[in-house]
Parts: structure tokens; C-alpha cells; sequence
């Protein structure tokens, strides 16, 4: 939200560090992100980067079945067909749907929690031993009733042994938005040590997407979606390629779902911290693809019309023999590194 004027009250820029703070900072985070420290190594690192970036695409053009760049040096993706199921992994996957028992939710919450014990992360805010007879059992029935989106009325009235004010008051009492995010990642730590995990991803790449989730009118972050047409907030989840979700939040219907990217992954304290995000076009914008340099991490979004977007060229002195018409006529959309 932008409202004119709002400067003659307020600064915003009064809120962030001063230089002064910042420079003796700068050489241990460039070294943490693999950043050159100086304007000058800054401007190279970026330069050298677009160049081997531009060298590689030209020289697998020839291999590729996908992008095509036609005389006027518009790129084009061909629409990729599926091949159906093999028939190997059809048997596979029904001999392990044969072998796998069938669980129900509310039994896998029990028995993460009895094995590893995140419900710990849960109390009163006072941080005092909470009066609860049964913890195990009330925090997992709160989660799971929870986390299928369930009242804690209509819930009491399907589940015996638990009223609706045990429910409520566990909920609204003894877990908020920061222990829960801390009894995730202990579930997402645990799960990492799995061996099966290791045969599906290394954690280094997530996918980033929001889903509609229909709420309350009276919800603070309730509103009309134009892109589902719901009424509700969108569920906002990171998905690691070792198929777990490392972080979820809440947002707005109708914020840009890149503003909320960064400080996802910001906000993810378990031990998968991946290096490649994949999002879709509400997935990206220009301050977002600078903060992804700037935090070490490869942003690789599939962007709506992409071929309609200007491609410049690092260097004018350099002429590839495939892909030359995507920068444009030569001498021109060059990138000033001065």
C-alpha cells in the first residue's frame, strides 16, 4: 500500500543501518554469500557470470529440442508432452503400496510426536510447566485439528475425550506462529536423516507456490482472490526436492508473492537450506532477483511471456554464432559495467 504524502511524517530509510554500521559487516557477509567485496570485483563477478551463462546456452543451442529464437530474436518454448507412466515403475510403485501400511493423520502426528518430541517447543507465554495432564495427547489433537482446518468445536464433537475450551485454549495459548515454525523444523531435520530421502533430492533446490485457502470473512488477512476467485489468503509453501515442505506462511490475496520469498527462506531454521528457488511468475521481480544475488542463492522462475522481456548482452565485442539475435542488433541493450 502507497499513500501520498506518507514521507512528511516518516522516513523509512531512518530505519535501516547507517553505513557506518554496515561496512565493517561487508567482508564477512560477501565471504559468507561467495560475493566479491569491492564495487569493482562486484561488477566483474556479475559480468563474468552473464558471460558464462550466455556462452553455455549458445553452445548446447544445436542439442536442444525446447527453445527456439527465431530471425527477430524472439525465444520460444515448445510445449512439452508427457510420456505416461513406464511400465517398471507401475510395478514398483504397486509393490510398495502393497508393503506400506495404511496410517492415519492423527497417528502420524502421535507418533512424530512420541519420537521426536516437538511438542516441546509448546507452552504458556509465561515459559512456567504447563498444567497439562496428557501433553502429548492435547498438543497432537491441536495440531492435527489444526492442520486439517477444523474449529475446535466441530472438532470436539467427532473426537471422544476432549472438549472444545481443551482444544481452544491449547491453541490459542500455548502455540504461536514462532513454536510452531520450531517443532517444523525438528520434523524436518528428522526427516532429512532418512535414507529414502537421499534417492529423491539433496535439498539444495525448493520450489516456492502459494495456494487459495478459504478462511473467515472476519480473518485480518481475508480478501478476494482474483487469480482463484475465492475468498480467503493464499498458504504460501516452500517444497524441498527431498519432497517435505520447509516453511509455510500466510499471505495476502492480493500481495506479489515474491515480496514474501526472501524472508521465507530467511525464516527457515531447519538443517535443509537450499541454494536454487524455483517459483513461477508472482515468484520473481527485479528487487527480488537482486536480493537472490545479493544472499547467494540461484532464483529460476518461469516468467509469463518471458519472450516479450529485453535480453542484454555483457560485452558488444562478443557475437555468438546461435543465439546472437536474442540481444538485439549488435551495439545495442549492452549492460554499462562502468
Amino acid at each position: 500500500m502507497a499513500v501520498l504524502g506518507s514521507n512528511e511524517y516518516a522516513d523509512w530509510g531512518a530505519h535501516l543501518l547507517p553505513w557506518e554500521e554496515c561496512q565493517p559487516k561487508l567482508a564477512a557477509f560477501c565471504e559468507k554469500v561467495g560475493l566479491p567485496d569491492t564495487p569493482a570485483g562486484f561488477v566483474a563477478h556479475l559480468k563474468d557470470a552473464h558471460l558464462s551463462a550466455a556462452a553455455h546456452l549458445d553452445a548446447g543451442y544445436l542439442d536442444n529440442a525446447d527453445l527456439v529464437i527465431d530471425e527477430g530474436g524472439v525465444p520460444t518454448l515448445k510445449r512439452r508432452r508427457g510420456k505416461g507412466s513406464d511400465a517398471e515403475a507401475e510395478r514398483l510403485a504397486a509393490a510398495i503400496e502393497r508393503r506400506m501400511p495404511e496410517r492415519s493423520l492423527l497417528s502420524i502426528v502421535a507418533r512424530t510426536a512420541h519420537w521426536l518430541t516437538w511438542y516441546r517447543h509448546f507452552g504458556p507465554a509465561s515459559g512456567s510447566d504447563p498444567k497439562i495432564k496428557d501433553k502429548l495427547g492435547r498438543y497432537s489433537l491441536a495440531v492435527f485439528t489444526g492442520g486439517i482446518n477444523i474449529g475446535p468445536y466441530e472438532a470436539a464433537k467427532h473426537i471422544a475425550g476432549v472438549t472444545a475450551r481443551e482444544l481452544s485454549m491449547v491453541r490459542n495459548r500455548h502455540i504461536t506462529l514462532k513454536k510452531l515454525n520450531a517443532a517444523i523444523a525438528d520434523v524436518v531435520n528428522a526427516f532429512a536423516e532418512l535414507d529414502v530421502v537421499k534417492a529423491w533430492g539433496d535439498g539444495s533446490t525448493v520450489a516456492a507456490d502459494g495456494t487459495q485457502v478459504d478462511t473467515y470473512i472476519d480473518n485480518l488477512l481475508a480478501e478476494t482472490s482474483i487469480r482463484y476467485g475465492g475468498f480467503g489468503g493464499i498458504a504460501y509453501h516452500y517444497i524441498s526436492d527431498t519432497y517435505v515442505a520447509l516453511f509455510s506462511r500466510f499471505i495476502p490475496c492480493g500481495v506479489w508473492e515474491a515480496v514474501h520469498l526472501i524472508e521465507g527462506l530467511l525464516a527457515n531454521t531447519s538443517d535443509i537450506q537450499p541454494s536454487t528457488v524455483h517459483a513461477d511468475t508472482q515468484g520473481q521481480n527485479f528487487p527480488v532477483f537482486a536480493l537472490a544475488t545479493l544472499f547467494g542463492f540461484d532464483l529460476m522462475p518461469r516468467i509469463r511471456n518471458f519472450k516479450d522481456l529485453i535480453f542484454f548482452r555483457a560485452s558488444e565485442k562478443i557475437v555468438y554464432p546461435h543465439i546472437d539475435q536474442l540481444f538485439g542488433e549488435s551495439g545495442r541493450n549492452v549492460i554499462d559495467g562502468s
